[in-house]
């Protein structure tokens, strides 16, 4: 039972375009990449400028503190590939400065035992090295045409300006305050007098904004001397210092050590198509599991069913009963959202599914005052136990739970990915079955009610599913049904692109409030 309203209904208009469109969690980065493919940019372009455009927009999901992966395709190849850029733990850092407590289970999205101090959740001890800055340096220099320069001097003036706190951010910097305040520079940037949430009011038009102006210094700097000084130069030299001083492991021996990688995709055949999955430490193997045991399991029919859901369930639940026995992802199933997604296509067929994350909502909850980025807390990602799959230890990649993906079948091709912690499987799941399974059409699929199963023994289901598909989940686990809503979210939320033939589209989750698909102008 909820208090929410049973006949209100949530729609967003899905339009086809010859020219390219960039869907993504907050619709100015959609502008922004949507604004380089009218200027002539590839999809890769795009993909930048929308990268640190939301890390502006969107700071607590992501940024160039951050980490992630990508899958891309690149048409006139017809190929497909990983760009790996993850986090990684300080090649210094010290299992024994993370002792046990005792005191149970962790605070936040990981069921791990507890931490003194929740030294692996909070705070500079946990802070990984990031890796968004050298996937995107990757990226543009393997397939970028325009300059590194223009790509990022959108994000520059957003920034000068300060993200609009508008009712939904200032629902976001409330659910964290108490832990936003324990950090001066956090405190500085998110909260009113060091303890309030910055707030705008319930009946007014908010003018309110953050001072991001230290971040578009960074960005300006980041822009003009290249992606490396953010690895290498002053940039480095001011984060590694800033982390340092609160008390970190990063060094900047970690920051010039690190490197992005280029790796071929997972590919599977599903239903006659072909989904390309990621590779490295991301939830990639988990999807290529599930759809091979989902072929073997049911034969679709006209729409989907408690014969599609059940297989599509049971093969989850098979799926991260491995994932959390053989590869370490303990994440806890009623994890909040704390990623962005964001997929492009542009005119030409090129197509980018980028996911990258901080991990935890505001991540480390501490802000770097010299370059004004707020970290990610990456060292959660381990378990603090040793002896386990994926125990704490230097210099170790994180596990993310990250699902990127590009689907074709007969003539339509789509990227698609999410945000929602170890949900994002399920959204992948459930959305290349509508598309591959059932040949709904985007707006139809993302408009769909879906079913999560996360590997914590119960099944969320949407409530306006069918009663006998409920009943069906039923044998497999227990069900518990929800409604989808703006805050919190009871599922992960998607963002795609598709292009049938010549004609692109996009979508996003219909209940996030910012999240939006924009086309090209030129090509509308």
């Amino acid at each position: 039972m909820s208090n929410f309203s049973n006949t209100q209904r949530v729609r967003k208009h899905v339009t086809a375009t010859a020219g390219g469109v960039v869907a993504a969690q907050h619709k100015v980065a959609a502008e922004i990449g949507a604004s380089v493919l009218e200027a002539g940019g590839d999809a890769v372009d795009a993909a930048v400028a929308t990268s640190f455009a939301i890390g502006v927009v969107e700071p607590w999901m992501s940024g160039p503190a951050g980490g992630g992966t990508m899958v891309i395709w690149r048409e006139k190849e017809q190929k497909s590939e990983t760009i790996q850029f993850g986090m990684r733990s300080p090649a210094g850092l010290n299992p024994a400065d993370y002792p046990l407590s005792g005191a149970g289970k962790a605070s936040d999205l990981f069921p791990w035992a507890a931490v003194v101090d929740d030294r692996n959740i909070q705070g500079a001890t946990a802070i990984a090295v990031p890796g968004v800055v050298a996937g995107m340096e990757l990226l543009h220099k393997t397939y970028g045409g325009m300059s590194w320069r223009e790509l990022l001097t959108p994000a520059v003036g957003l920034a000068r300006e300060g993200m609009l706190v508008d009712w939904y951010a200032s629902l976001i910097i409330a659910s964290t305050a108490r832990e936003l305040a324990k950090d001066a520079d956090a405190a500085a940037l998110f909260l009113d007098e060091g303890t309030w949430p910055k707030v705008a009011g319930w009946t007014a038009l908010s003018a309110t904004r953050l001072d991001q102006s230290r971040m578009a210094d960074m960005l300006a700097r980041l822009a003009d001397a290249g992606a490396r000084d953010f690895y290498e130069g002053d940039i480095a030299a001011a984060l590694a210092g800033d982390i340092k001083a609160k008390g970190g492991a990063l060094s900047r021996e970690d920051l010039a050590a690190y490197r992005a990688h280029r790796t071929p995709t997972l590919d599977v055949g599903y239903r006659g198509g072909t989904v390309h999955a990621s590779a490295g430490f991301t939830a990639g193997e988990n999807l290529v599991e599930c759809l091979a045991m989902m072929e073997q399991a049911f034969v679709p029919g006209h729409d989907p069913d408690e014969a599609s859901f059940t297989g599509m369930a049971r093969a989850l639940g098979t799926a991260y009963e491995r994932r959390l026995r053989e590869m370490g992802d303990g994440e806890a199933p009623h994890a909040p959202s704390c990623t962005t997604h964001f997929s492009v296509v542009d005119r030409h067929g090129n197509m980018c599914a980028v996911t990258q994350t901080l991990l935890s909502i505001f991540g480390s909850r501490v802000v770097s005052p010299s370059t004004g980025l707020l970290m990610n807390n990456g060292i959660m990602w381990f378990d603090p136990e040793p002896g386990r799959p994926n125990s704490l230890a230097p210099n170790k990649a994180c596990l993310m739970n990250v699902c990127p993906a590009i689907g074709v079948k007969n003539g339509r091709r789509f990227a698609i990915g999410a945000s929602g912690g170890r949900k994002i499987l399920p959204a992948v799941l459930n959305l290349t079955s509508f598309l591959m399974d059932f040949d709904m059409t985007l707006e139809e699929a993302f408009h769909h009610p879906r079913v999560d199963n996360s590997g914590g023994g119960t099944i969320v289901a949407d409530e306006d599913l069918p009663e006998a598909v409920i009943g069906a989940l039923e044998a497999v686990h227990p069900v518990a049904t929800a409604k989808r809503t703006v805050f919190p979210y009871a599922f992960a939320c998607p963002a795609g692109v598709l292009r049938d033939g010549n004609m692109n589209m996009g979508c996003t989750e219909i209940m996030s409030p910012w999240g939006d698909a924009v086309p090209e102008l030129k090509g509308a």
